[in-house]
């Protein structure tokens, strides 16, 4: 299995690498199910990029208009804007879903319901095994009876209040139940630490879309990671991305061979 690193200076630097290297030492796999399913995909074995500037602007890529492609993603798309009802950012960022949706980022995030054996420690208030705190209608807030966490606002919180030499503090969007699902979420956890006063991130997604994916998702935890260093109180850091899945489909192959000039 061939693992590939790169090292990046910013987020649109790190995708025109990704993309370029791929056509080289990305293997074809026949996708068996899910998206495409019937087709095959160019995916690397293992990918891992770490960003050293990943706020550096623009965030998104740009194509030159000598090569005649568009832009794998639109800023309105992941910022909001005309034609687009929903940012991406909200996607990620808040707890709407909208009918027909299994989940959303943003609800794995801000939205996850405090139920079982964990809701009964809490009731019962049993310290020894439940971190329990305030219901303070941001980290922990009840709505409809039930109580909700948003892990965002909790680790914020946890930081300030509790110093930064913390391993716990992973954003979790993975469920164990998401094996049910014929479309699993493919961001599965969000890994944060402080380190010299600055916030760093370790993003892992099981399976990524190279071409319109990595670029949108990357812009949109890079403003996540913006806002919870903000609120912190510390500087915003780097980015180590990793997936055993990153990958082009075959109508991407052939703009990413636009894009970097190969035949």
């Amino acid at each position: 299995m061939y693992i590939h690193k790169i090292q990046a200076r910013d987020l649109p630097d790190l995708w025109f690498q990704a993309v370029h290297d791929i056509l080289d030492h990305g293997q074809r796999f026949h996708i068996d199910r899910g998206s495409y399913a019937g087709q095959t995909r160019l995916e690397y074995d293992f990918f891992m990029g770490h960003v050293t500037y990943p706020g550096t602007h623009p965030l998104l890529p740009d194509i030159p208009p000598s090569i005649g492609i568009p832009p794998p993603v639109e800023h309105d798309y992941i910022f909001g804007g005309e034609g687009y009802e929903r940012s991406y950012i909200e996607y990620l960022m808040t707890g709407r879903k909208e009918p027909g949706e299994s989940y959303t980022y943003g609800e794995r995030l801000t939205k996850a319901p405090l139920t079982g054996d964990k809701l009964a420690w809490w009731e019962e208030g049993n310290t020894e095994i439940i971190d329990k705190r305030a219901v303070d209608g941001k980290a922990v807030f009840e709505e409809n009876g039930k109580l909700f966490l948003n892990q965002i606002e909790w680790v914020v919180h946890t930081y300030k209040e509790h110093g930064s030499r913390n391993n716990q503090m992973v954003l979790q969007v993975a469920h164990p139940s998401d094996l049910t699902l014929l479309d699993p979420p493919c961001l599965r956890a969000i890994d944060t630490r402080i380190q010299d006063d600055t916030l760093h991130f370790f993003v892992y997604f099981r399976s990524w879309d190279l071409w319109g994916g990595f670029p949108a998702n990357l812009a949109a935890i890079q403003n996540l990671k913006e806002y919870m260093a903000g609120e912190i109180g510390v500087k915003d850091g780097e980015m180590i991305v990793e997936s055993k899945g990153l990958h082009l489909y075959g109508y991407a192959e052939d703009l990413a061979k636009l894009r970097c000039m190969k035949t």
